[in-house]
């Protein structure tokens, strides 16, 4: 089991819009990601938002899907990572593999290699009347893995994307299981679901698991069939919400205090509470796997 946060952690989120074309998209992406990295030369994390390569769409998902590690955002992203010597979460992007699309994130250290991959295991099908109906499974393949990442300097932390934080069980098995300092996620939430859900559910998965939640959401733009929430957080192990962008294009910065953990499990020790002699402990029945 790996250790909590073993340092502060300097995190940045990128919260952008992506548009038609994909290389406009990458270089987008690596403008902000560098003006955050020059606004805080000691930046250490940064994360991009959901489909941060192509138009959130079941309709385009194929067309704008690549292999990884061998397609041009990975690749991109990699050198980008190295280049600014950052740990990056690359948001995520369609995925090609075998036939199958899937929508996955992939991890970089500082040096540009892939530490993590996580496919977003629960697909975001849902039909809200009078709301919203949107259905992934129509074009992608859900993951079949739980995700946490080893980052040597720091910890652990769990992932997971957009639909899937509505899922607690990935959360635990991290928090539990791996010891994670923190669980991210690149989520597309709308401007239905978002403001019902959002902010409860990161402060939810904070709360319960006793660790830092971060959200990384496209901005919001209705030149776009999907409107995106925004909203981009960081929410600290007691749920309280530390830093939080509008609903346009911005970096938002946050500093994670390692001392925040054990204070916030000791104060209230749910971890050492629970009752497995009631209920099952899930996080000893599944595999977890960062690639």
């Amino acid at each position: 089991m790996s250790n909590l946060l073993a340092k502060k952690l300097k995190v940045a989120i990128v919260q952008i819009t992506a548009g038609s074309n994909k290389q406009a998209n990458l270089q987008h992406a690596k403008e902000f990601i560098v003006r955050a990295k020059q606004q805080e030369p000691q930046l250490d994390l940064v994360v991009l938002p959901e489909c941060f390569n192509s138009p959130y769409s079941v309709t385009e998902f194929a067309n704008y899907a690549e292999q990884i590690p061998s397609g041009e955002s990975t690749q991109f992203l990699s050198q980008l990572a190295k280049e600014l010597s950052i740990i990056l979460v690359g948001g995520s992007i369609p995925e090609s593999d075998q036939g199958k699309v899937y929508n996955t994130s992939v991890t970089f250290d500082r040096d540009g290699s892939i530490i993590g991959k996580h496919r977003k295991v629960h697909l975001f099908d849902i039909d809200i009347p009078g709301g919203i109906t949107f259905k992934e499974s129509i074009t992608l393949t859900g993951g079949s893995k739980v995700t946490s990442i080893n980052v040597p300097e720091f910890g652990t932390f769990g992932e997971g994307i957009c639909y899937d934080i509505r899922f607690p069980e990935l959360a635990q098995i991290s928090a539990r299981r791996d010891n994670a300092f923190a669980m991210i996620y690149p989520g597309a939430f709308n401007t239905v679901t978002g403001p019902l859900h959002w902010h409860l559910l990161a402060r939810s998965r904070a709360v319960d698991n006793q660790l830092y939640t971060i959200l990384a959401s496209p901005s919001r733009n209705y030149d776009l069939n999907y409107h995106a929430y925004g909203h981009s957080l960081v929410v600290d192990p007691m749920g309280k919400i530390i830093a939080e962008a509008g609903e346009g294009e911005e970096i938002i910065f946050a500093e994670l205090d390692p001392e925040l953990l054990p204070s916030s499990r000791n104060g209230i020790p749910v971890t050492k509470q629970r009752r497995f002699d009631v209920y099952e402990d899930i996080s000893t029945k599944v595999e977890t796997s960062a690639l």
